[in-house]
């Protein structure tokens, strides 16, 4: 009787209350004290009294329900046949670790760039046939600074494509160039250039110089030129040294307009070119009052007192000059040299008609020479007797000039020009 009452009295009360939305924070403080209420509940009455309570939570339901095993479903079906509710958690992936390997198309340009730089030039080019991307950074200016082509032959294409990417410093002597016409748009950016003993046809020399307008060190011997060729380079007003020693095929009008527009030349080497009288006196004429070096050697009929005394006045600045092979000149253009207050090295080899007596009174006349070259002229128990009357001079040992020269013969020879460096090599 008194079961039946709670439950009506149970029923009555719950359709005069409603159920409500409960904040959080109650929520949880309703949950909080009912769990304590059931414990004592449990602790007194144990399960059935729990039970007959409409909001036990499910948890403690679960709490009281007898131990068992899961069994495992061995069925290869859904996980909720045969009735049966499963709670099944699945295990977690192990986290691969990360790999150690880092793919190069991940690596930005910058740091790719400093990579290639370290490569030689043979692996550079095979590595610029992987992908566009690899093209694009193997060929990049940056990486094109300085190149060495030394001895390549068939080197039109190669050298055409070099020019492309912007290179300042290019060594190709003793090289073999067959028809090449270069057609770019804009200026090269060559600063140093060496074609010394190269075989190169005069119209694609002409097509190379004639984009060039930043040459600072510049040697062409050997070569046949023109006065298009001379025309072009007198665009290049930084230039300061300059070697056409032995080149052939240009006027003395070329020559004379190329040093005066190049007034900034230190060290000149213009010696056994096909040059005539008129050739010299252009050259005495017009070379830059501030040259400090300059051969003028081989010029055996056509190099007079005259011009030495033109030469010697227009330039009192030179410290180094080659007079070599000259044979009309006598003792009597020692005196003149003697305006030369600076002049440290004096080549008269072959001058034949300066006898030895003349040149013991050298050491007076230049007090601060230091090197002289008479190659031909004294030898044997005279050179001794040279040496002697003049001590602090150093006699005959320097028997090539090195005045304007990328590779001098006292140096080793390498990929190195005006005592710089390049850095790619192609090696044959």
């Amino acid at each position: 009787m008194t079961s039946v009452t709670y439950d009506v009295r149970r029923r009555d009360y719950s359709r005069r209350m409603p159920l409500q939305d409960l904040p959080c924070s109650s929520l949880q403080g309703s949950m909080s004290s009912q769990a304590k209420r059931i414990n004592k509940r449990k602790s007194k009455g144990g399960l059935n009294d729990c039970l007959d309570i409409e909001s036990t939570p499910t948890e403690l339901i679960q709490q009281w329900s007898p131990l068992h095993k899961h069994q495992r479903l061995t069925s290869k079906g859904k996980e909720n046949d045969g009735n049966q509710f499963v709670l099944a958690r699945r295990s977690r992936r192990k986290r691969e670790p990360p790999s150690s390997d880092i793919s190069w198309d991940h690596l930005p340009d910058e740091l790719l760039l400093r990579i290639l730089f370290y490569i030689p030039l043979q692996d550079l080019l095979r590595m610029s046939t992987v992908c566009q991307r690899w093209r694009r950074l193997a060929f990049d200016e940056s990486l094109w600074h300085s190149v060495d082509l030394e001895g390549l032959t068939h080197m039109g294409p190669a050298l055409r494509q070099v020019l492309k990417t912007g290179v300042r410093m290019l060594r190709c002597p003793r090289s073999f160039v067959e028809e090449l016409h270069f057609t770019g748009s804009g200026p090269l950016q060559i600063v140093v250039m060496d074609l010394s003993s190269s075989i190169i046809p005069t119209s694609s020399l002409e097509s190379i110089i004639c984009h060039c307008r930043q040459l600072e060190y510049l040697s062409l011997e050997g070569l046949q030129l023109s006065d298009t060729i001379l025309s072009s380079l007198s665009k290049n007003p930084n230039l300061l040294q300059l070697n056409l020693s032995g080149c052939s095929g240009f006027s003395a009008p070329a020559l004379a307009d190329l040093l005066q527009s190049c007034s900034s030349i230190e060290q000149l080497n213009i010696a056994w070119c096909d040059f005539s009288n008129d050739h010299v006196k252009s050259v005495v004429d017009s070379v830059s009052s501030g040259v400090t070096h300059l051969n003028l050697s081989g010029y055996r009929e056509n190099l007079t007192l005259d011009d030495v005394k033109a030469l010697v006045t227009r330039c009192p600045r030179i410290q180094t000059l080659d007079l070599s092979d000259s044979t009309l000149l006598m003792a009597d253009s020692l005196p003149v040299l003697r305006q030369l207050k600076d002049l440290l090295h004096l080549s008269l080899s072959r001058c034949y008609h300066i006898h030895l007596a003349a040149l013991t009174d050298l050491d007076k006349m230049l007090p601060v020479l230091i090197l002289l070259d008479v190659f031909g002229i004294v030898s044997g128990s005279h050179l001794s007797s040279l040496k002697k009357e003049m001590p602090r001079v150093g006699i005959n040992s320097r028997p090539f000039s090195s005045i304007a020269r990328p590779t001098p013969a006292s140096r080793p020879v390498g990929c190195v020009m005006w005592n710089r460096k390049c850095r790619l090599r192609f090696r044959l």
